[in-house]
């Protein structure tokens, strides 16, 4: 996810700041590939950006959220909560991993581990191959949008436009939330904007 949108947004024209578990020179390959708009930092670097995408596994966002004082902060929930050591997208997987969430949606759970924070959820509806077309011609890829601040999500709709791709708003956290997450009627569901002219 990080590398699918990173190249999204720095073609838009965006400095990105990307952090790995890792550390900074792991990134280092990715980063030359991206040009001078992308550096590689530390979690407390990438969460001064204006806009912060947890990008992580399930399993890692507690980590990668972990001391950062998130209040105030625009951070875009991209994680799917699978459950278990590796991705189970079996209809099995899913059902097991959406009853582990005993009846919250895995962005409300990112919210409390990310006390604070402006929270978005956003992106992660998708398999990164589907967007990974980075010309200016792509299709208008659908990509929704949750959240209970107006404003964090009006910038984070703003951000995917200007990338070319599309941003449907589904609402608060908890109802848009379910409908895209993991297991959702929505999720891995590939939709396309295409504008009608009506003559």
């Amino acid at each position: 996810m990080a590398t699918t949108m990173g190249r999204h947004f720095v073609g838009a024209g965006h400095e990105i700041v990307l952090s790995s578990s890792r550390g900074p020179d792991a990134l280092a390959g990715l980063v030359a590939e991206l040009g001078p708009a992308a550096s590689a930092g530390s979690r407390q670097d990438a969460a001064k950006c204006d806009v912060v995408v947890l990008a992580t596994n399930w399993a890692d966002a507690p980590e990668a959220l972990r001391g950062i004082d998130w209040s105030g902060r625009i951070l875009v929930d991209g994680t799917n909560a699978h459950m278990g050591e590796a991705p189970d997208i079996s209809a099995d997987g899913v059902a097991r991993s959406v009853a582990a969430l005993e009846g919250r949606t895995s962005s409300e759970i990112v919210a409390k581990m990310a006390s604070g924070a402006r929270l978005v959820k956003s992106i992660s509806n998708m398999p990164m191959a589907w967007i990974q077309d980075f010309s200016p011609q792509k299709p208008k890829t659908v990509l929704f949008v949750s959240g209970d601040d107006r404003d964090a999500k009006a910038l984070v709709i703003q951000l995917i436009h200007s990338t070319g791709l599309a941003a449907l708003d589904l609402g608060s956290l908890a109802a848009g939330g379910a409908m895209q997450q993991l297991g959702g009627p929505l999720s891995a569901v590939e939709l396309h904007f295409v504008q009608r002219i009506v003559r």
